[in-house]
């Protein structure tokens, strides 16, 4: 197909405005299906909900059936200062593993900022040109005032470059200097301050129409314990629908193979201590990941269940951070006498060495993979269902599929699904609907993963924190744990749940049950959750779990 051929939801030269119309039907997208690279999970099928009368009206909910497409948001290249591969050995990697979408978040600096960005963007262009049916999104990775790291990308368009650049330049803490975030820093609070600006003046550039669309997810945020919780809360308020989530799981997943990079690596190179930018009240166990997830994440009752206990969405995702991938053979090219990469902003292409070099990641999709429902296929689909919390991430492609639906027994309809809300009366029954789709063909280490257990999690939900540094949901623990070793196939468990005085949210995870032991908060919380591996002895193949994102059950009168 050439690029003259390319229908408007595909072809790059078509305005924003264009991309994803309402003519790419649901039907369109699924007839599409096995063109993309990644399995699909679809819902159950709809049948009408059933009202007892006009007040049952307003209770209740249904979402529309799903595809998910998967992607990775965190990708470097030669266009990052540390990085390696060039885009198209990157973009072709991603085809090869089943990505559908993926987003290139170069490291800011001034070289990326005035000639980089721009080299970068053209790869982009053609690439979307030449592979319709991979979304190749253009992004940062944004060095946040007073903390660590973030990936900003924004939806394809005439001033996706033009947004990058010019918020790179006005807001990145590294090239403004205003990385310090410690406690005893005196530019701390005016740095902080900046990031929140940063948020705000994002989401007026999408409100103006300058961008259609952006979105933020803080990365690796515990790797060194300088993301504190009210700085995720205060950059969440001050951008609702843009600064969405968070790395549930880091890249670098590949960094404690055993005999590797040697005795203290860790999955994720979660590999420091507490120092003066870190903010001091993160205990020690903090800085590792529990079944490559980060602790944030992986803690029940911890920090993510924190901030779902208020009641409002901040979504998980996984990804690649892909800069050496671990037993490849490339290296880095030599520089042109006098060229540095401020001066080009770009690394000289790598060459094959034929032996081994250091490295910790994946290619993307290998390994880590986040999947986002979609009704249709496109840019602002992805950042929809993104925005939406459409969202359950894997590890070793350990699942085909998951569908989730939460719903009550008087109602017939789908119900509600990720990231969404149920609304239901006090002492209401319901019922949450977990389609599995196991694991169907080897893996890219070739090994056939196996679903061991579901673990169903929910939390009261109880409105805003008075503290806001706090990270304890003391009300949130594992409610149902089912084995469901040996099961192959699709299959769905039905889990029966009752709305109480509260209001609550539900959350799955699962594993290949190899590696568990008590949550970090005790027995009665999670009697079987992730647990950290001995430093450099941490096969990822070996310890894979999936996560999702939750469901809020609004109970009227809560």
């Amino acid at each position: 197909m050439t690029e003259q051929q390319l229908p408007a939801w595909a072809d790059p030269s078509v305005s924003p405005a264009a991309l994803d119309p309402q003519g790419v039907s649901r039907r369109g997208l699924l007839r599409r299906a096995g063109l993309f690279g990644a399995a699909f999970a679809l819902g159950p099928a709809a049948t009408p909900a059933l009202a007892a009368g006009s007040d049952d009206r307003r209770l209740g909910g249904e979402d529309p059936r799903l595809a998910y497409l998967v992607g990775d948001h965190h990708i470097h290249s030669v266009y990052s200062h540390d990085a390696k591969y060039t885009f198209s050995q990157l973009a072709a990697a991603g085809a090869k593993y089943g990505l559908d979408w993926m987003v290139f978040t170069e490291h800011s600096n001034f070289g990326h900022a005035d000639f980089g960005a721009a080299l970068e963007h053209q790869e982009i262009l053609d690439a979307r040109a030449e592979n319709p049916r991979q979304l190749i999104f253009q992004g940062l990775e944004w060095y946040i005032p007073a903390a660590e790291h973030c990936t900003v990308f924004t939806a394809p368009g005439p001033h996706e470059v033009d947004l990058l650049t010019r918020f790179e330049r006005a807001y990145d803490g590294k090239l403004l200097g205003y990385d310090k975030g410690g406690p005893a820093e005196p530019d701390t609070a005016r740095n902080a301050a900046h990031a929140v600006k940063a948020l705000k003046w994002l989401a007026q550039q999408r409100r103006s129409g300058y961008v259609d669309d952006v979105l933020v997810l803080a990365n690796h945020p515990l790797r060194l314990g300088i993301d504190s919780p009210h700085e995720m809360r205060n950059w969440r308020d001050a951008a609702p629908g843009i600064m969405i989530g968070m790395e549930g799981a880091p890249g670098a997943q590949g960094a404690a193979i055993p005999g590797w990079r040697g005795a203290t690596s860790i999955r994720g190179e979660y590999e420091n201590k507490p120092s003066a930018q870190s903010w001091p009240s993160y205990p020690a166990d903090a800085y590792l990941t529990y079944g490559g997830f980060d602790w944030a994440t992986a803690t029940v009752g911890g920090l993510w269940d924190s901030m779902l206990a208020e009641g409002r969405l901040f979504s998980v995702t996984t990804n690649s951070d892909a800069h050496r991938i671990v037993f490849d053979t490339w290296k880095n090219g030599d520089w042109q006498p006098g060229q540095t990469f401020d001066g080009t902003g770009k690394l000289p292409d790598p060459v094959n060495t034929d032996t081994p070099q250091p490295g910790s990641d994946f290619w993307p999709g290998q390994f880590s993979r986040t999947h986002v429902g979609v009704t249709r296929y496109g840019y602002r689909a992805v950042m929809a269902g993104l925005r939406a919390g459409r969202v359950w991430l894997d590890h070793g492609h350990l699942l085909d599929g998951l569908d989730v639906r939460l719903r009550r027994d008087r109602d017939r309809g789908r119900g509600v699904t990720l990231g969404g809300r149920l609304r239901v009366r006090k002492g209401e029954k319901i019922t949450l609907d977990i389609t599995v789709t196991t694991a169907s063909r080897p893996n890219p280490q070739g090994i056939l993963p196996e679903l061991a257990h579901v673990d169903v999690i929910r939390g009261a939900v109880r409105g805003p924190v008075a503290d806001r540094d706090t990270w304890k949901a003391p009300d949130t623990r594992v409610v149902r744990s089912q084995d469901v070793s040996g099961r192959t196939g699709t299959y769905t468990l039905r889990v029966p749940l009752t709305a109480g005085e509260e209001s609550f949210y539900v959350r799955l995870r699962g594993s290949d049950g190899n590696r568990h032991g008590t949550g970090y908060l005790g027995a009665s919380v999670d009697p079987h959750g992730p647990v950290p591996h001995a430093p450099g002895d941490g096969d990822p193949w070996a310890d894979t779990w999936f996560y999702s994102n939750p469901v809020f059950v609004d109970v009227e009168g809560a």
